[in-house]
């Protein structure tokens, strides 16, 4: 199977204000809008792109119903230290506080309010521990 497109989606009851959300805080606009879907791309990469799904449209088998639960977005940025001090000055719960990992992220846990949690990540070099078990093309520099 050749992919030539992913992106996940959020099963929630609540589209519009899951959508309204992510375009508030995170930078997405809408390409499709209805009241059971919303397909959202970033404006400042037309390669990210996140879908809002009501839990209960037909589309959706009868037995896969139902909202989001144990998902994890990870958003890598350029200045995770300024998505921070906005993010928590617009009042999104930290679930994380701002922390460098050994195995190679500056990150911060915030979520949605699905309860989705989102990762916000900046690449930073591991420990010389964590540095061996990484295929050198994805250290970061």
């Amino acid at each position: 199977m050749k992919a030539v497109s992913y992106y996940p989606v959020i099963m929630t009851a609540d589209v519009a204000g899951t959508a309204a959300f992510y375009i508030r805080h995170f930078g997405f606009e809408p390409l499709f809008s209805a009241d059971w879907y919303v397909h959202l791309q970033s404006k400042e990469s037309e390669h990210v792109t996140l879908a809002i799904l009501d839990g209960s449209h037909e589309t959706i088998p009868q037995e896969g119903r139902g909202t989001v639960s144990g998902l994890l977005l990870n958003f890598e940025v350029e200045d995770v230290d300024a998505v921070y001090a906005q993010l928590k000055a617009a009042g999104l719960p930290i679930m994380l506080d701002l922390r460098d990992e050994d195995f190679g992220q500056r990150h911060f846990i915030t979520a949605d309010p699905n309860g989705v949690l989102i990762d916000i990540i900046k690449p930073i070099p591991p420990s010389a521990e964590f540095a061996a078990q990484y295929d050198a093309s994805a250290l970061p520099t």
